[in-house]
């Protein structure tokens, strides 16, 4: 039975090995392959420990932690980031381990973080989603409508960048189903 609970700062190694895992597995060709090869569990483990001893801090870290595997997906959201558009709440991160995809596990937390930016007060959503990431489908399956595009320098590469956004999160229709613990 899979679980979504708030994550702590015990945490932030599992958090990262799934992050680094998805990372290596989704970005291969659409981000340089250097940095894929630099991504490294324990600085990424060091990045989000920061986070996470931030309870209560403006970004708000969730995990899907299934009983016997472990920590298999995590997101993170707060307020939105982007000037200009009329979204108040972002999904930062939403990343499911390899091998992982496919079971449900991305809509359970994107609905979880809708649940905790609601819980907020922040009833709009968004998500920045690189172009050329696959995953992109994914959002527009769960109601996501394209809201603006942007071009970004990143690692010495232009990346296209589209962002997904949702009207009002707590309309959707499963969002009662999903609790975070």
């Amino acid at each position: 039975m899979l679980t979504l609970r708030s994550a702590g700062p015990q945490d932030a190694e599992p958090i990262a090995r799934v992050y680094v895992d998805a990372w290596r597995s989704a970005y291969p060709g659409v981000v340089p392959n250097e940095v894929l090869v630099r991504m490294s569990v324990g600085a990424q483990a060091r990045q989000w420990a920061f986070v996470l001893r931030q309870r209560g801090g403006p970004q708000a870290v969730i995990v899907a932690e299934d009983p016997e595997a472990g920590i298999i997906g995590m997101g993170s959201c707060g307020e939105v980031r982007t000037t200009g558009l009329p979204q108040s709440g972002e999904v930062y991160t939403l990343y499911v381990a390899p091998g992982f995809e496919g079971n449900g596990i991305g809509s359970a937390l994107l609905l979880g973080l809708f649940n905790v930016l609601a819980d907020r007060g922040l009833n709009s959503a968004l998500v920045w989603v690189l172009g050329g990431n696959p995953a992109r489908f994914f959002y527009e399956a769960m109601g996501g409508r394209r809201v603006a595009v942007r071009a970004e320098t990143l690692w010495n590469k232009e990346l296209m960048q589209v962002a997904y956004g949702w009207d009002d999160v707590r309309s959707l229709p499963r969002l009662g189903d999903v609790r975070v613990k």
